[in-house]
C-alpha cells in the first residue's frame, strides 16, 4: 500500500469517535503542528501552532486520549496577538500550555520575520483561571530564540519554582543557528525571569535543537527536544540530569522517535514532542507527523498531531510502547493502545454550517485579522455569513477570508452565496489556500464584455494565471461553487440553486503545490531560507474588493465532506 492509500484509510475529523481503547493516528488530522499536551485533573488538552491564522493557538480537549474535541483558539483578541502584516508561516509558533497553582500559563512566539539569517520575534506569556479566559495581558518572555516553554517544579520533591526554557538562534555566519537550550528561573508573581542564565544543552549530532520541554520523574530531570530539522530527518530526543541546571546526558540509545531513513512509513517527519502522564501512571507522547502522498513526496495536509505510548526502561529512559512499526523501535505507530480510561466519545460535527449562530464555529479560522463587524457579520442577514471585500489573497494586510483546515486528501467543499460585482477588481467565491503565493480561487467577478462571470485564478509562487474560459452568470442569480479534491488533483464546479448536476469550471489543478514542500525554498545547508512552509492547506470563503467600495457577499451555507476510500491499514 502506498502512503497515499494509508492517508485515505485514516481520514477522519478530529471530533469523530475513534475505536474505544485504540488511538488512531493522527489524532488531529490536518494542520495541527507542534503539540503541547497537558493534563489538569481528568482533562487532557493539546495546544498547537497556528502561525498566521486566527484565533491563535488551537486547543483540543479529551477525557480518554482517543477522542478529541476542538475548543477553538485561545488568542482571540488583538491585545493578545496582532498578526497584521505577518509573513507567510510567521506569527504564532510553538505554544506551551502548562498549569500550576490554579492558573493556566500559555507561552508563545510571535514571529515577524523568518527569512534569511535572522529570526525577528517576541515571546509572550499569558495566564488565566480557565481556558475560556479572560487571559492576562501578555508579559514579555526571553526572546533570544523561539519555542519557549515553562516548567513548574511541582510535586513532592519539587521546590515549586517555575523555569523558562527556549532555544537560542545564532545568526552569525560560520555558526550553527541552533545554538542550544537556555534555562532561567521564571518569577510567577513579577512575571519576569530572574537569576542566572544557564545553557543546559547544545544537542546531539542530529543538531537543529529546538522545542524544549522539561519534566521531573523519579529524581531525574528529563529534557525533551526536537532535532534534525522539521522535515524528513525530524526527531524527538531526550536528555536527563540529576540537577535542574545540568549537565544533561543524551539518551545513549539515540532518538526516542523518528521516521528518518524509513520512507515507506505512512507517518513521516515525526518530531517535536511533549509528554503527559495519566493518574494511573501511563505515559504518552504527543508529537507532529506528516503524511506524504508518495514516499518523501508532498504533504498536502501539512503537519499533524499524533500520540505514542511511552514505557520506561529499568534504568529510567523512555521508549515507545506497543508493537514496533516496520521502521523499528523509534518509528511512529499508526495505531497505539489507549490508556485505562473510561471511553469519552464526543459528538460528530455536522458537515454543513448554515451560519445560524452569532459566532463562527470552531472549525473556522480567519487570516491575519480577528473577526470584526467592519468586514465580517453573522447578524446583518440572519442565517448568512456576510463578508465585505478585503485586499487580495496575495496581501498580508487584510484579505477577507474565512477558511477551515483540509483534513483529508479526498474531500468536497461547497458553498452557496450571493454577490454583485461590478468591476474586475471585485471578486467573491471559494478558495483553496496555502499562503499568499500559493492558492486556487474560483470566483464570481465582472467582465467588461460579458458582465458577471465565473473564473478560476491560480497563484503559484506569486505568478498569477486564469486558466480556462470565463463562464457568464446572469444578474440576480445565486451561485453554488464546489471544490472536489482527490489526492493530487482538484477540480472546481458551479451551478445555480435547483440544478441537480454540476458544471465544470476551469481545468484540473495540481493541489500538491499547496504544501509545505512546495512553499519551502532556501539553502538547507545553512538553515537560511527565503520562504518557509509550516502550515497546511485550507478551504474557505473569500471576498476581494480592490476598488475600496467594500462590496459584500452573503454565504448561505458551507459544507465540508470527507470522502476518503481505500483499504484499512494500521502500523
Amino acid at each position: 500500500m502506498t502512503p497515499a492509500q494509508a492517508i485515505h484509510d485514516q481520514d477522519r475529523s478530529p471530533n469523530r469517535p475513534g475505536t474505544t481503547g485504540t488511538i488512531v493516528n493522527p489524532v488531529l488530522p490536518g494542520f495541527h503542528p507542534d503539540p503541547s499536551i497537558l493534563r489538569v485533573g481528568e482533562d487532557y488538552y493539546i495546544a498547537t501552532s497556528t502561525f498566521e491564522w486566527l484565533p491563535g493557538v488551537g486547543v483540543h480537549h479529551s477525557r480518554d486520549l482517543v477522542n478529541w474535541r476542538p475548543l477553538g483558539g485561545l488568542l482571540r483578541e488583538e491585545r493578545l496577538v496582532d498578526l497584521t502584516g505577518r509573513p507567510d508561516s510567521g506569527g504564532v509558533w510553538a505554544p506551551c500550555l502548562s498549569y500550576t497553582q490554579g492558573l493556566f500559563h500559555l507561552v508563545y512566539s510571535d514571529v515577524t520575520n523568518l527569512s534569511g539569517a535572522f529570526k525577528d520575534l517576541r515571546n509572550h506569556v499569558i495566564t488565566a483561571d480557565s481556558l475560556d479566559g479572560p487571559w492576562s495581558d501578555p508579559a514579555p518572555f526571553p526572546s533570544h530564540g523561539f519555542d519557549p516553554s515553562l516548567f513548574h517544579d511541582d510535586g513532592p520533591n519539587g521546590d515549586g519554582r517555575s523555569w523558562a526554557l527556549w532555544m537560542e538562534w545564532d545568526h552569525r555566519p560560520g555558526r550553527h543557528p541552533f545554538a542550544g537550550i537556555l534555562l532561567q528561573e521564571w518569577d510567577r508573581e513579577r512575571r519576569q525571569v530572574t537569576g542566572p542564565l544557564h545553557r543546559i544543552f547544545t544537542g546531539t549530532p542530529l543538531a537543529h535543537t529546538e522545542g524544549p520541554h522539561l519534566y521531573r520523574r523519579d529524581g531525574w530531570y528529563y529534557l525533551m527536544t526536537a532535532e534534525g530539522g522539521t522535515s524528513w530527518s525530524h526527531a524527538v530526543t531526550v536528555a536527563r540530569s540529576s540537577a535542574l541546571t545540568g549537565p544533561y546526558e543524551a539518551d545513549p540509545a539515540g532518538p526516542l522517535l523518528t521516521s528518518a531513513g524509513h520512507e515507506q512509513l505512512p507517518l513521516q517527519k515525526a518530531g517535536h514532542g511533549s509528554l503527559v502522564a495519566t493518574p494511573g501512571g501511563e505515559w504518552y507522547l504527543a508529537h507532529l507527523v506528516a503524511r506524504p502522498l508518495s514516499p518523501l513526496g508532498r504533504c498536502v495536509l501539512g503537519r499533524e498531531t499524533a500520540l505514542q505510548r511511552i514505557e520506561w526502561t529499568e534504568d529510567g529512559w523512555p521508549r515507545l510502547g506497543g508493537p514496533p512499526a516496520p521502521g523499528g523501535d523509534a518509528s511512529p505507530r499508526s495505531t497505539v493502545p489507549g490508556p485505562a480510561l473510561a471511553p469519552a466519545p464526543v459528538p460528530e460535527r455536522p458537515d454543513r454550517d448554515h451560519f445560524d449562530q452569532p459566532y463562527l464555529g470552531t472549525a473556522w479560522s480567519t487570516l491575519r485579522r480577528h473577526p470584526r463587524a467592519s468586514w465580517l457579520s453573522l447578524d446583518e442577514r440572519p442565517g448568512h455569513l456576510r463578508l465585505r471585500g478585503g485586499q487580495s489573497l496575495g496581501s498580508t494586510h487584510g484579505p477577507s477570508l474565512v477558511a477551515r483546515r483540509q483534513q483529508a486528501v479526498d474531500f468536497d467543499f461547497a458553498t452557496r452565496f450571493e454577490a454583485d460585482p461590478r468591476s474586475p477588481q471585485q471578486m467573491a467565491g471559494l478558495v483553496h489556500y496555502y499562503n499568499s503565493t500559493l492558492w486556487h480561487y474560483a470566483h464570481l467577478t465582472w467582465d467588461e464584455e460579458l458582465g458577471r462571470v465565473l473564473r478560476v485564478g491560480v497563484c503559484e509562487h506569486g505568478r498569477y494565471v486564469e486558466p480556462g474560459t470565463p463562464v457568464p452568470v446572469p444578474d440576480g442569480h445565486t451561485v453554488e461553487l464546489r471544490l472536489t479534491c482527490r489526492a493530487e488533483q482538484g477540480d472546481f464546479a458551479w451551478r445555480t440553486p435547483g440544478e441537480s448536476g454540476w458544471h465544470r469550471l476551469g481545468p484540473t489543478l495540481d493541489v500538491t503545490r499547496l504544501s509545505d514542500e512546495s512553499a519551502t525554498r532556501g539553502d538547507a545547508t545553512t538553515g537560511h531560507f527565503t520562504s518557509w512552509g509550516f502550515t497546511g492547506a485550507f478551504a474557505g470563503l473569500c471576498v476581494t474588493d480592490l476598488t475600496g467600495s467594500g462590496m459584500s457577499a452573503d454565504f448561505d451555507w458551507a459544507e465540508y465532506r470527507e470522502t476518503g476510500q481505500g483499504p484499512r491499514r494500521g502500523v
